[in-house]
């Protein structure tokens, strides 16, 4: 008895272990094929019985189960795989990766303290990736991407279903989105999360879009069904629609499988589609239109003439291709000309002049997963993608970008410092439109810690729409409306850059004392490897910095937030000179000019100092940059002016202690000018003497330019009734004019015009509780140029 007892017993441990091993092979299997779901219930199964798995057989089961769910944006259970991987002990190089896998699932469930942790433990294992150390360096403090948020209203919109919807894109009076939502007939299902393949949607009107639960899409489209869905498909690079290829980072693709993907055809109902021309049976996906609507370039799978080609690895690829529109029908779509069958191409964006394309690649030879490229319109065809460069792409993927009318570039990264997964990124493009600068994170609550991305907005970001998988948390992508109710950044963010004053390099590890008298405070800082300090001030500040480094001549250079029209960042040029033998302790005031409204620099302004010492004058006329130099001596005061036709200044006075701002501005006709401590008692209109100081400045700017005529505006904050306030500020706009004209002002050379509470700058409208600073900010006094010559 004992023996067949034995024998039973080693039977048993016998199709236990073969069990394991079939359905190991299963699960590779499955994963080979990209099919991640059904991976995962596979690799579960796998590991819920070890017996019959070698440890090496068990760690590497565990490994591709959590990357299985991170591919399907189960990010609670790719950190419970991954946390107890770790937990196991230390792993070997090979899987060094899921150090990083697991900082990101952790950030995607909002725990960033212990993300924190992972990206130092994974830094320490890859130096080379930089991800390690900018990523740790936020999570250290998140608030910085969370302070804004109020100034946002973000609205879910109910033309969404259960499947995926996303990218939108603004066409004529409507929008344009892609969707997995199910069409007639038979449809080519995608294993990966067993999703239907996406289509272009249109929604003729935008007004008849509701944030509610009505899921209209207009009186002539079909109502979209809601419908039982699956894990959602992700976007270009590391997708349900583009998989792992072996150009990518590892990041994306970290297992290197690349094969043919498998494909189901299955039954579905029918739904309105945007067009039949466009839409095939494989995937129709992110879209951009010319500025007359006339020719559309939208991403699809490697599909053409009934073709489906695949890469020599086996895998159907996306390309670029482009329709035109001739009396409502789209033509017959054509190959953009740099798609390969070998890399993906996809994620299209026009400039507003519709002669720069911008897009997203895995091509060979860039920085990571997916990248973003240039293309140019030249002589009628399109020139060679050149890549955006390392201050937008990473070693992550980028994807998604979007251009506005002010050639501001918006993308989509999972490379770069965010909230978790994709997060939403502002750039500013150079004139060539082949460079960005001042890359930022949109910060919440346009972020966060899940998939946000596919915006589109216009060039003040005061409304659009964009895409996320916020709301389920990963089950679908989602679009969302958004409206900003007040200031787009927190405050004024000021980036320092230090270089050396002839070779024009920057100047690392240089110290930057910041002195800051509006509130007492003085900062020590140093220069990064881009020879960049970046600082946020607030509005009406007056700062200085003294900039030191061995072998050069000290720099204090004054800064001022006032008079600045917007609440964009700025870009402070702080050059260091070396001593020479026969000016040792020579002073170099260097400057720039830029414009009032958009702080963009005017070359050929002729600029002029004035010595308050000695009353000489130094003149000088601005480079391309709007930068200006001038030699001073110590210990004196200086006026600044500068002049340019059909252009004004206020100037500026720099003080012999450095302070006092040596960026100039100028204004022209119809631009806004603030003009600074203009207050009132409660409810009066009265002019003060405090206010009365201030107001005779604007005299003399009246004098100094005799042929300028002003509209005098004033604004109130949102206390009270809008009737009131509007003949309150009129009252104040009209008591500031009174003043003016009786020192002199011609009457005919201004208007008074009250606004009342209509104009506010920041989210304190009616019904808004705020501060009294930030109620402060919208009781203003400024002055609109209506004619300067």
């Amino acid at each position: 008895m004992t023996r067949i007892v034995l024998l039973l017993g080693f039977v048993w441990c016998a199709v236990g272990a073969a069990w394991g091993q079939s359905v190991l092979r299963q699960a590779d299997r499955q994963f080979d094929q990209l099919a991640y779901t059904k991976a995962a219930e596979l690799y579960e199964q796998a590991l819920a019985r070890p017996e019959g798995l070698s440890e090496s057989e068990r760690r590497s089961a565990s490994a591709k189960l959590g990357y299985s769910y991170q591919q399907v944006r189960d990010m609670p259970n790719a950190e419970r795989v991954y946390r107890d991987l770790v937990k196991a002990g230390e792993l070997s190089a090979e899987y060094n990766q899921c150090y990083l896998f697991f900082a990101q699932a952790l950030a995607s469930n909002g725990k960033y303290s212990e993300a924190q942790e992972a990206y130092e433990k994974y830094s320490k294992l890859q130096a080379a990736d930089k991800r390690g150390p900018m990523f740790s360096k936020l999570y250290r403090d998140v608030s910085v991407l969370t302070k804004n948020a109020g100034s946002y209203k973000v609205e879910f919109l109910k033309i969404n279903t259960k499947k995926a919807e996303f990218s939108p894109m603004l066409y004529k009076d409507g929008l344009v989105f892609v969707s997995a939502n199910e069409n007639s007939g038979i449809k080519r299902i995608f294993k990966w999360s067993n999703t239907p393949f996406l289509d272009l949607y249109y929604v003729p009107e935008l007004k008849s879009i509701r944030a509610s639960k009505a899921s209209s899409l207009g009186a002539s489209e079909r109502r979209l069904r809601r419908v039982s869905g699956t894990p959602v498909l992700r976007p270009l690079g590391r997708d349900d629609y583009s998989a792992p290829t072996a150009n990518d980072s590892r990041t994306v693709g970290f297992y290197g499988n690349s094969i043919n993907m498998g494909y189901e055809d299955q039954p579905i109902s029918e739904s309105d589609r945007f067009s039949r021309s466009l839409n095939t049976k494989y995937h129709e996906g992110p879209t951009t239109f010319t500025k007359d609507g006339s020719r559309v370039i939208f991403t699809r799978n490697n599909y053409t003439e009934g073709k489906y080609r695949q890469s020599s690895d086996g895998i159907n690829k996306l390309k670029l291709y482009t329709a035109t529109q001739t009396n409502g029908f789209w033509s017959e779509a054509e190959e953009m000309p740099f798609n390969s069958d070998e890399y993906s191409s996809g994620h299209p964006a026009l400039s507003k002049d519709d002669q720069l394309l911008y897009f997203s690649s895995d091509r060979p030879g860039g920085f990571g997963g997916t990248d973003i490229y240039v293309s140019r319109m030249q002589n009628g065809k399109w020139g060679e993608p050149v890549n955006l460069g390392k201050d937008v792409n990473s070693k992550g993927n980028e994807l998604f970008p979007f251009v506005d009318e002010k050639n501001n570039l918006y993308f989509a990264s999972d490379g770069l410092p965010g909230l978790g997964e994709l997060d939403i990124f502002y750039a500013q493009l150079t004139p060539e439109g082949k460079q960005a600068v001042s890359v930022r994170n949109v910060g919440a609550p346009l972020n966060s810690p899940k998939d946000d991305f596919g915006i589109v907005t216009d060039g003040d970001r005061m409304s659009g729409f964009f895409s996320s998988n916020r709301k389920n948390g990963g089950s679908d992508d989602d679009l969302y409306r958004f409206t900003r109710e007040g200031s787009m950044y927190p405050c004024r963010e000021l980036i320092v850059s230090v270089f050396d004053a002839e070779s024009k390099e920057p100047l690392v590890n240089t110290s930057v004392a910041l002195d800051n008298p509006a509130n007492d405070k003085q900062m020590q800082l140093k220069t990064d490897a881009e020879g960049l300090v970046r600082i946020c001030l607030d509005s009406d500040n007056e700062v200085s910095f003294l900039v030191t480094q061995e072998g050069y001549l000290d720099n204090k250079v004054g800064f001022s937030t006032r008079n600045l029209s917007d609440d964009q960042p700025t870009r402070l040029d702080i050059p260091l000179a070396k001593p020479t033998v026969t000016a040792p302790n020579a002073t170099v005031l260097r400057g720039r000019v830029t414009t009032q409204k958009d702080k963009k620099p005017i070359a050929g302004v002729k600029v002029v100092l004035i010595n308050e010492c000695d009353g000489t004058s130094q003149e000088t006329t601005t480079g391309a940059d709007g930068s200006y130099e001038f030699a001073t001596k110590p210990g004196c005061n200086y006026l600044l002016e500068a002049m340019k036709d059909n252009m004004g200044t206020t100037g500026s006075r720099v003080l012999a202690d450095g302070t006092g701002s040596t960026e100039l501005t100028m204004f022209k006709k119809g631009d806004v000018v603030k003009i600074d401590n203009i207050f009132y008692d409660l409810n009066k209109a009265d002019i003060r003497p405090d206010a009365a100081t201030e107001l005779d400045k604007l005299v003399d700017l009246m004098n100094k330019y005799p042929n300028m005529t002003i509209e005098m505006r004033s604004h109130t904050d949102s206390r009270a009734t809008a009737q009131y306030n509007r003949t309150l500020s009129g009252n104040r706009a009209k008591s500031a004019v009174a003043y003016l004209k009786s020192k002199g002002i011609s009457p005919k050379r201004m208007v008074a015009k009250g606004y009342g509470e209509s104009l506010p700058l920041n989210k304190c409208k009616d019904g808004v509780k705020c501060s009294e600073e930030d109620y402060q900010q919208n009781r203003r006094t400024e002055i609109k140029i209506l004619k300067l010559g």
